[in-house]
């Protein structure tokens, strides 16, 4: 059993059937991607992951407890982060503060981690902020305003807002949307570093191939809502329903 188990989703609206009978298992400490043309049912089925929709059909399981019926919030407490198309991140603030922002203060003057229930005082909670800004790549950039900073370091800042809550499961929805090639270069090898690091899953949609190549380890593809092949990156280049479905000549 994986840390993640889709089992028979299904989930409508109106007259469009998105997904159809979803069956997806992420095994944990693994890098699984999901790909497919648009509107083949990708977005919905993170939607299904992160309480922003509810199947009509079928159950998802995290670490074996349902994510059905759950609030975001409470799924993300459960261990379950998110990484957006456009980083969210809060403007307003430094690097720093957004690193800690996922803490919250408690009237003993001590902080809590969101996902764990971990508590520290001011210092280590610095510490722990400091750390996880130099496993990005961001620790001379921890007094920049935020709003300041390029795309490449603004996604950068949203790991490192996720990786503070030491999630489980981090879900990438597109994490080099809009990125020159370069700073997509970058994402690669951060995620690579990260995945080196920590004790940590990831499932990613992506459009570009040459990202989903370097990190992926299983690829699922689905097509008008349904799974079609789910595979190796190396099987997955040259099957020839993938071919005909979506990828054409991949560019690796």
């Amino acid at each position: 059993m994986g840390i993640l188990e889709i089992k028979n989703v299904g989930k409508r609206f109106g007259g469009l059937q998105a997904l159809s009978d979803v069956n997806l298992s992420v095994q944990e400490n693994s890098v699984h991607a999901i790909i497919g043309p648009n509107g083949a049912g990708k977005s919905t089925l993170l939607n299904c992951l992160v309480g922003k929709l509810i199947p009509d059909t079928g159950s998802v399981t995290f670490q074996g407890q349902s994510l059905l019926g759950r609030h975001p919030h409470e799924i993300n407490q459960m261990g379950v982060a998110r990484v957006f198309q456009t980083p969210e991140i809060f403007g307003d603030l430094d690097v720093m503060e957004n690193v800690m922002i996922p803490c919250f203060a408690r009237r003993d003057g001590s902080f809590r981690m969101h996902a764990f229930e971990t508590v520290m005082n001011e210092k280590e909670l610095v510490e722990k902020a400091e750390q996880i800004l130099i496993d990005v790549n961001m620790i001379d950039k921890r007094h920049m305003h935020s709003a300041s900073l390029s795309r490449g370091d603004k996604r950068r800042l949203e790991m490192a807002m996720c990786l503070v809550q030491e999630p489980k499961l981090l879900l990438l929805d597109e994490p080099t949307a809009g990125m020159a090639r370069a700073d997509t270069n970058n994402t690669i090898d951060l995620l690579k570093e990260i995945k080196e690091k920590r004790d940590i899953t990831m499932a990613i949609i992506e459009h570009d191939m040459h990202v989903v190549f370097s990190l992926a380890e299983r690829i699922t593809v689905l097509a008008q809502g349904t799974p079609l092949v789910e595979e190796t990156p190396e099987n997955i280049k040259g099957h020839p329903k993938v071919r005909e479905a979506y990828l054409g000549e991949a560019q690796v």
